[in-house]
Parts: structure tokens; sequence; C-alpha cells
């Protein structure tokens, strides 16, 4: 890393910015650790405008999106605020969430979830979006809204496709809490790590993102998005356009002659 700032700072959220030789990594915090971290309109607001600033951005490579504290990721939406709406502010305040979720999964960089502490509810719906979860075994996952007389929605309809039609009704239906043990074994996230080591797992797959083509970062994370979308026999047309418009660029050629070269030195 050459260097590190911040380049914004609220009592909601805080936007980090990392220069690297590669390119630009972003670090936002959901700040709000008195209260889990739990989102409302305010904070919604600031993070879809950071999301936007980053999508404009063309040396983004990544961005870690983490919650202040380690009592929890993001504990859901904030019911202080929903519990004064009704149908008209409702639709309002679940549709922003969704264009959050939205900006996510269709961000050009990946996203990694850096998840301490509980993911609930809209928590949970915003990791579905991420390209990548890793948490800590004191990790805890689940969809309490039935609990408080609310459906899961939105991006709730992205569980089936990682954990399974059964597993996600198991969360929604009984809005019951599972541990990081049975999120991995599910394979919601990735293998849980122990606290301290959770940023080391991080920055080794942020590296590792840092190292490859930055062309074909971004293309990659387009396809992710269309094989949750398109028909197989589509995927597979999608993927066959995308590598023939890579090697209209010399991104390819670049790569494959550094990997070369390496591997003829190390013989």
């Amino acid at each position: 890393m050459d260097s590190s700032d911040t380049i914004a700072a609220s009592n909601l959220l805080q936007v980090d910015i990392e220069q690297h030789t590669q390119g630009s990594v972003y670090r936002l915090t959901v700040a709000r650790p008195e209260k889990l971290n739990v989102l409302n309109t305010a904070a919604l607001i600031e993070m879809l405008d950071a999301l936007t600033r980053i999508s404009d951005d063309d040396t983004a490579r990544a961005v870690i999106l983490s919650g202040a504290g380690n009592k929890a990721w993001i504990g859901g939406a904030d019911l202080n605020e929903l519990v004064a709406l009704d149908g008209g502010t409702a639709r309002a305040f679940i549709t922003r969430l969704h264009r959050v979720c939205l900006a996510i999964r269709t961000l050009p960089v990946p996203v990694v979830a850096r998840i301490d502490g509980f993911c609930l509810g809209a928590g949970l719906e915003i990791a579905a979006c991420c390209d990548l979860r890793i948490a800590t075994a004191g990790s805890r996952f689940g969809m309490p809204e039935v609990q408080v007389g609310i459906p899961s929605v939105i991006e709730a309809a992205l569980l089936p496709s990682l954990i399974g039609a059964g597993r996600t009704r198991d969360l929604v239906l009984t809005g019951r809490v599972i541990d990081a043990e049975e999120a991995c074994a599910w394979g919601l996230v990735e293998c849980p790590v122990g606290a301290q080591g959770i940023d080391e797992v991080v920055e080794e797959r942020v590296s590792m993102i840092l190292n490859a083509g930055p062309r074909a970062i971004r293309s990659q994370k387009v396809l992710c998005r269309r094989w949750e979308e398109l028909a197989l026999d589509e995927a597979i047309d999608a993927g066959i356009a995308a590598l023939s418009a890579a090697f209209s660029t010399d991104e390819p050629r670049e790569y494959m002659q550094r990997f070369l070269q390496r591997r003829r030195a190390s013989k």
C-alpha cells in the first residue's frame, strides 16, 4: 500500500481510500457501533452516494465493507425508524435499501464483506450482494423480520441460489439466527476465521484481486451476475463474448507474458 486517506467520515459511514500501485481500494465502514450498525434512511443515502462515487472511479479495484466495532457487521434496519412507517413511507425505505443492494451488485469492482458480529435482516441482504463474504467465528446470521411483523423481501431473493430453498425458508419463516459454522456449512460465508485473523484473510483476497488484470476482474464480476440471471446456454454465450472482448486489448498478452516469465525464472 502506497498511501491511505479518509476521504469522508460521518457518524453513520466512514469512507477510506488506500492507494496501491495497481489502483484504489475503498474501505466503507458503517459507523453506528452503539446501535449494532443498524441502517436508517440517512445511512442508506450515504452508502448509495459513496457507492456511486466509487463506481465512477476508473482507478477503483476493490471495496471492503465493514461494520464498526466487533458486535455487529450490520444488525439490520433501524426499528426506531421502521416502527413509524406507513404503506407509502415503507415502500420508500425498502426501495432505498434495494438501491444500495443493487449498487453493490452492479459496482464494477468486487466488494468484500468483512463480517464480524451480527449480520441480520438488511445486513444479510447486503452481505448476499457482496462478491466475497469473510466472517469471524463469532459472527451470527439471520433474517428475523417475521418476528417483528414483516416479511423478508428484496435481496433476500438471492438466498435460495446461495444456500438453497429449504435453508432459505428455515431462516425467513422462523427468524432464527445461525452461527458462523453453520453459515459456512451452508455456503453462505467462507469458513470462519478467528477475530485476529480476519484482516489477514481479507487482505490476502484483496491482494489477489489487485494482482489480477483490472479489465479481467471487471469483466468477471459482470459475468458472475449474468450467471445468476441467464439460462445456461445464454450464460456460456456471454462468456464467449467476454473472452473475445478481452483479447481486443493488450491485457491478456501482458499478464500471460508476465506469468510465463515468472515460470521460466522459477525453473
